[in-house]
């Protein structure tokens, strides 16, 4: 079970009361694809993503964007248990969709460039290290069911 401080807690409920998923969430998802493209292979059913601008504007790359932070949203909900809250996630991931594990730190680190960009200077060394420990919390929650 993972300790949260108080300031933690605070702190990433902050962060997910302020951002807009509209935009965060397709940002990160268009980042990650266009930054590391190996990972559009497993959004095939989405159509054009040959280019950034195809990404970025792709309405299917956006729609799963929000369904990312709506997963985070319930992540944030429950703090104490959060293996538990994505156990489900974590077995469509690696037994139906077959996602490469390591995709979910390279989403990760693309959220946490894009909430720093939405944040700007109040996106400190002690909320990006909230807000990494949080998605490192998640990102194992998400692997647990891999072998």
């Amino acid at each position: 079970m993972v300790e949260w401080t108080d300031f933690e807690r605070a702190t990433i409920q902050e962060i997910f009361s302020k951002i807009d998923s509209g935009v965060v969430g397709p940002a990160a998802l268009s980042r990650c694809l266009i930054v590391y493209p190996w990972t559009q292979r497993y959004f095939g059913s989405f159509g054009n993503l040959y280019n950034a601008a195809a990404i970025t504007s792709n309405p299917k790359v956006a729609a799963h964007g929000k369904v990312v932070i709506g997963g985070l949203e319930q992540a944030v909900k429950n703090m104490d248990d959060i293996k538990t809250t994505y156990k489900d996630l974590s077995v469509l991931h690696s037994d139906k969709l077959r996602v490469d594990p390591d995709n979910f730190n390279l989403l990760a680190d693309c959220l946490t460039i894009v909430v720093a960009s939405q944040m700007g200077q109040a996106f400190t060394p002690d909320v990006q290290a909230a807000f990494q420990k949080f998605l490192a919390v998640v990102v194992a929650s998400l692997r647990k069911q891999y072998h």
